[in-house]
């Protein structure tokens, strides 16, 4: 499938200077698990440093103390969880309700696996009625239900964010099928199931089945665990501002592996971890001369 490719860059407007944080939208983040409570921050401060105005991550009760201890910029709020640490089947509701007072959401971080998580992703995906994006667990929860992905009851836009071993369990598939023709199952996913796709890896696909954008930014010092949570609340805080969602994806992902690019350059590719990208998200935005 050829597609026209998006090379321009899109950009974010500059702040006027009598702007407020709610001039700049507000992000919900519904992440970690016991264990996984990294995850959650990392992806709360991606958001931060995408610029929105407030950002609220939402974790299991149980680890909303250590959550709210890593960052002090956002707002926590501790939702119903399971016995072992994860969001349990009320969660639901929480969410829902948290939902209706934000501009963006962002779900699936450091969820974990279980049968209420099949749950409660195909209740987010289909009712929460704001932009969202539907990265880790969350898609592997929508990949192992037997609905699959679910048709939205709302108009609202969705960004699914997949490495390609998630987009071959959303797509039935293999990963090697999946990285032979990356661009083009892209696409056709995207058109089907009218999301964008954000495809990841070298050379990451930005896709919404009508166009496309291939990434060059980042390095291989990005292999490590957390820098996608951390990609996934930058996309959420560009979609908070108003992006619409294939530039929100396509602004987030060069950001995003420039501040890789830059973190290398400085701390080299084997010594770099993921709490290190929204350190230099900052020198990312000043580079690309946006906002």
């Amino acid at each position: 499938m050829q597609l026209p490719m998006n090379i321009t860059l899109p950009s974010l407007p500059a702040r006027p200077d009598d702007s407020h944080k709610g001039s700049f939208g507000s992000v919900l983040i519904v992440a970690g698990s016991r264990g996984m409570s990294g995850a959650a921050a990392l992806a709360g401060r991606g958001a931060l440093r995408g610029g929105a105005g407030l950002v609220t991550v939402a974790v299991p009760i149980g680890v909303q103390p250590i959550v709210a201890a890593i960052e002090p910029s956002y707002l926590t709020a501790g939702l119903t969880e399971d016995d072992d640490g994860r969001f349990g089947r009320l969660a639901a509701t929480e969410i829902l309700n948290l939902s209706k007072n934000v501009t963006a959401v962002a779900i699936g971080p450091g969820w974990g696996k279980s049968g209420d998580l099949m749950d409660l992703a195909q209740i987010i995906y289909t009712h929460v009625d704001k932009p969202l994006i539907v990265d880790a667990d969350a898609l592997n929860a929508l990949a192992a239900s037997s609905g699959g992905i679910p048709s939205p009851a709302v108009r609202a836009p969705r960004i699914l964010t997949p490495h390609p071993g998630e987009f071959a369990r959303l797509t039935g598939t293999d990963t090697q099928t999946i990285q032979n023709d990356r661009q083009t199952l892209a696409a056709e996913f995207a058109l089907k199931h009218k999301v964008v796709v954000v495809l990841k890896g070298q050379g990451t696909v930005i896709t919404d089945g009508t166009k496309a954008a291939i990434n060059t930014t980042g390095n291989s010092g990005m292999a490590t665990g957390g820098t996608g949570d951390v990609l996934t609340g930058l996309i959420a805080a560009l979609l908070a501002q108003e992006m619409a969602p294939f530039d929100a994806a396509h602004l987030a992902v060069h950001l995003h592996g420039l501040a890789g690019d830059l973190a290398a350059a400085e701390v080299g590719k084997p010594g770099m971890i993921a709490s290190d990208l929204p350190c230099y998200l900052g020198r990312a935005w000043r580079h690309v001369g946006s906002g």
